[in-house]
């Protein structure tokens, strides 16, 4: 939440002293994904998607539900970063990968990165896949998950 002026982005934070966390929602339908493969999607999924994560999805037995998550994580992320100012970064440059003990987890790939902490929650049911994702300026957030 902040004030737009003349396309400056201004932070909640600096006329309150609040900080206002930024938060993004999605709902994909996970049909959209089916029968997605790396030989003949590769071109849209390499937009979209990181090599991890492409390894990720493919490796599970029905590859769609995964891709379907991780995409709607992925809106939901550049929906929440735009909202405190963060805008402009490539689906490609959102990473979210899983921690062994299972919780999504977000890599940002680009020069800003350490500005800002994001989480991410998936979830799929059905044919609906739905991502709940907050971002945050700073590093407050931030933990080692892979030591649980």
């Amino acid at each position: 939440m902040g004030f737009v002026l003349h396309n400056i982005y201004i932070p909640i934070s600096t006329t309150t002293g609040l900080m206002i966390p930024g938060i993004g929602i999605d709902v994909v339908v996970i049909s959209r994904f089916n029968g997605k493969t790396l030989e003949h999607d590769r071109h849209f999924l390499e937009r979209v998607f990181t090599p991890a994560e492409l390894a990720a999805c493919f490796s599970r037995g029905d590859p769609s539900r995964h891709l379907a998550a991780r995409f709607a994580g992925k809106e939901a992320i550049t929906k929440a970063l735009f909202s405190i100012g963060f805008d402009h970064i490539a689906m490609n440059k959102i990473e979210i990968t899983t921690t062994p003990s299972g919780v999504p987890s977000v890599t940002l790939i680009c020069p800003n990165a350490s500005m800002v902490t994001v989480l991410v929650s998936l979830s799929h049911d059905g044919d609906i896949a739905v991502a709940c994702a907050v971002a945050m300026e700073g590093d407050g957030w931030k933990k080692d998950h892979t030591k649980e």
